[in-house]
C-alpha cells in the first residue's frame, strides 16, 4: 500500500487519529496485537483511537451482550462485545464493533484468531464523537461485508434505535424504534430485542412511542 497517497480520515473522527503519517495495514496489525490496553481502528493508513465510553454506553453494550447471548444460547449463533476486530473487504480498514453476532462457524484470522470475517449482525452505540461516522462512512464500509445482514445504531441519550436489514436484492430496509415498551425483531438471528432490556438501568421504564418505518 502506498501510504503517501492515502486520503485524510473522516472529519468526524479526525481528532482521534494518533499517527502523523499513514502506516501500512501490516504495521497497524503488528502494533495492535502488541498493545495491552488501548484499542485502535484503522482506516486508509490512519490509526483511530477507540475513545473511552460513558457509563450509559457501557450499560447498553453490557445489556445487549447479555440479552442477545441468552436468546442465542440454543442456536448456532453467538455474540461478543468490544474486543473482536472486524475486517472490511479491503485490507486497509478494520473496526471494533460495540457488539457483533455471527452464525455458524466463525471465519477468523487463522494465525491470531482475533479478526472476524463473517459478522451477521453489528451493533454500534452512538456517542457525540462517533455518531456521524457510524451513520456515514462506517456503515457504507460495513455494507460491503457480504455476510452482514443487520446493522443497529443505538442512541444512548434516549430510547431510540435505528435498524437496517439487508434485503434479497441487496438494498437495506430502514426502520426506527422509540420507547421502552417496544421490541425490535432481528430476523438474521431469529431473535428480538426489547428496548426495556437494551436500556436497563439507563432510563426509567416509562412506555412511550412505537416502532415506525
Amino acid at each position: 500500500m502506498d501510504t503517501a497517497t492515502q486520503p485524510a480520515p473522516p472529519p468526524s473522527i479526525a481528532h482521534r487519529v494518533v499517527n502523523d503519517e499513514p502506516i501500512s495495514a501490516e504495521e497497524y496489525l503488528e502494533r495492535e496485537r502488541a498493545a495491552t490496553q488501548e484499542r485502535h481502528e484503522y482506516i486508509d493508513g490512519w490509526v483511530i483511537r477507540v475513545s473511552g465510553a460513558s457509563i450509559e454506553h457501557n450499560f447498553i453494550v453490557s445489556n445487549l451482550n447479555r440479552e442477545l447471548g441468552n436468546q442465542l444460547r440454543e442456536t448456532d449463533c453467538r455474540v461478543t462485545a468490544n474486543d473482536l476486530r472486524v475486517a472490511f473487504p479491503s485490507l486497509d480498514k478494520y473496526a471494533y464493533p460495540d457488539v457483533v453476532a455471527f452464525c455458524g462457524e466463525p471465519e477468523l484470522e487463522e494465525e491470531h484468531l482475533d479478526m472476524l470475517y463473517n459478522p451477521t449482525l453489528i451493533v454500534e452505540v452512538l456517542s457525540p464523537t462517533t455518531e456521524d461516522y457510524d451513520h456515514g462512512k462506517k456503515f457504507s464500509r460495513y455494507r460491503q461485508i457480504d455476510p452482514l445482514q443487520e446493522y443497529l445504531l443505538v442512541a444512548q441519550d434516549a430510547p431510540h434505535v435505528e435498524h437496517y436489514v439487508r434485503q434479497d436484492d441487496g438494498s437495506w430496509r430502514f426502520t426506527e424504534t422509540d420507547g421502552l415498551d417496544t421490541t425490535i425483531p432481528l430476523p438474521s438471528v431469529e431473535s428480538e430485542l426489547p428496548l426495556a432490556e437494551i436500556y436497563l438501568d439507563v432510563f426509567e421504564n416509562e412506555p412511550s412511542g412505537s416502532g415506525s418505518e
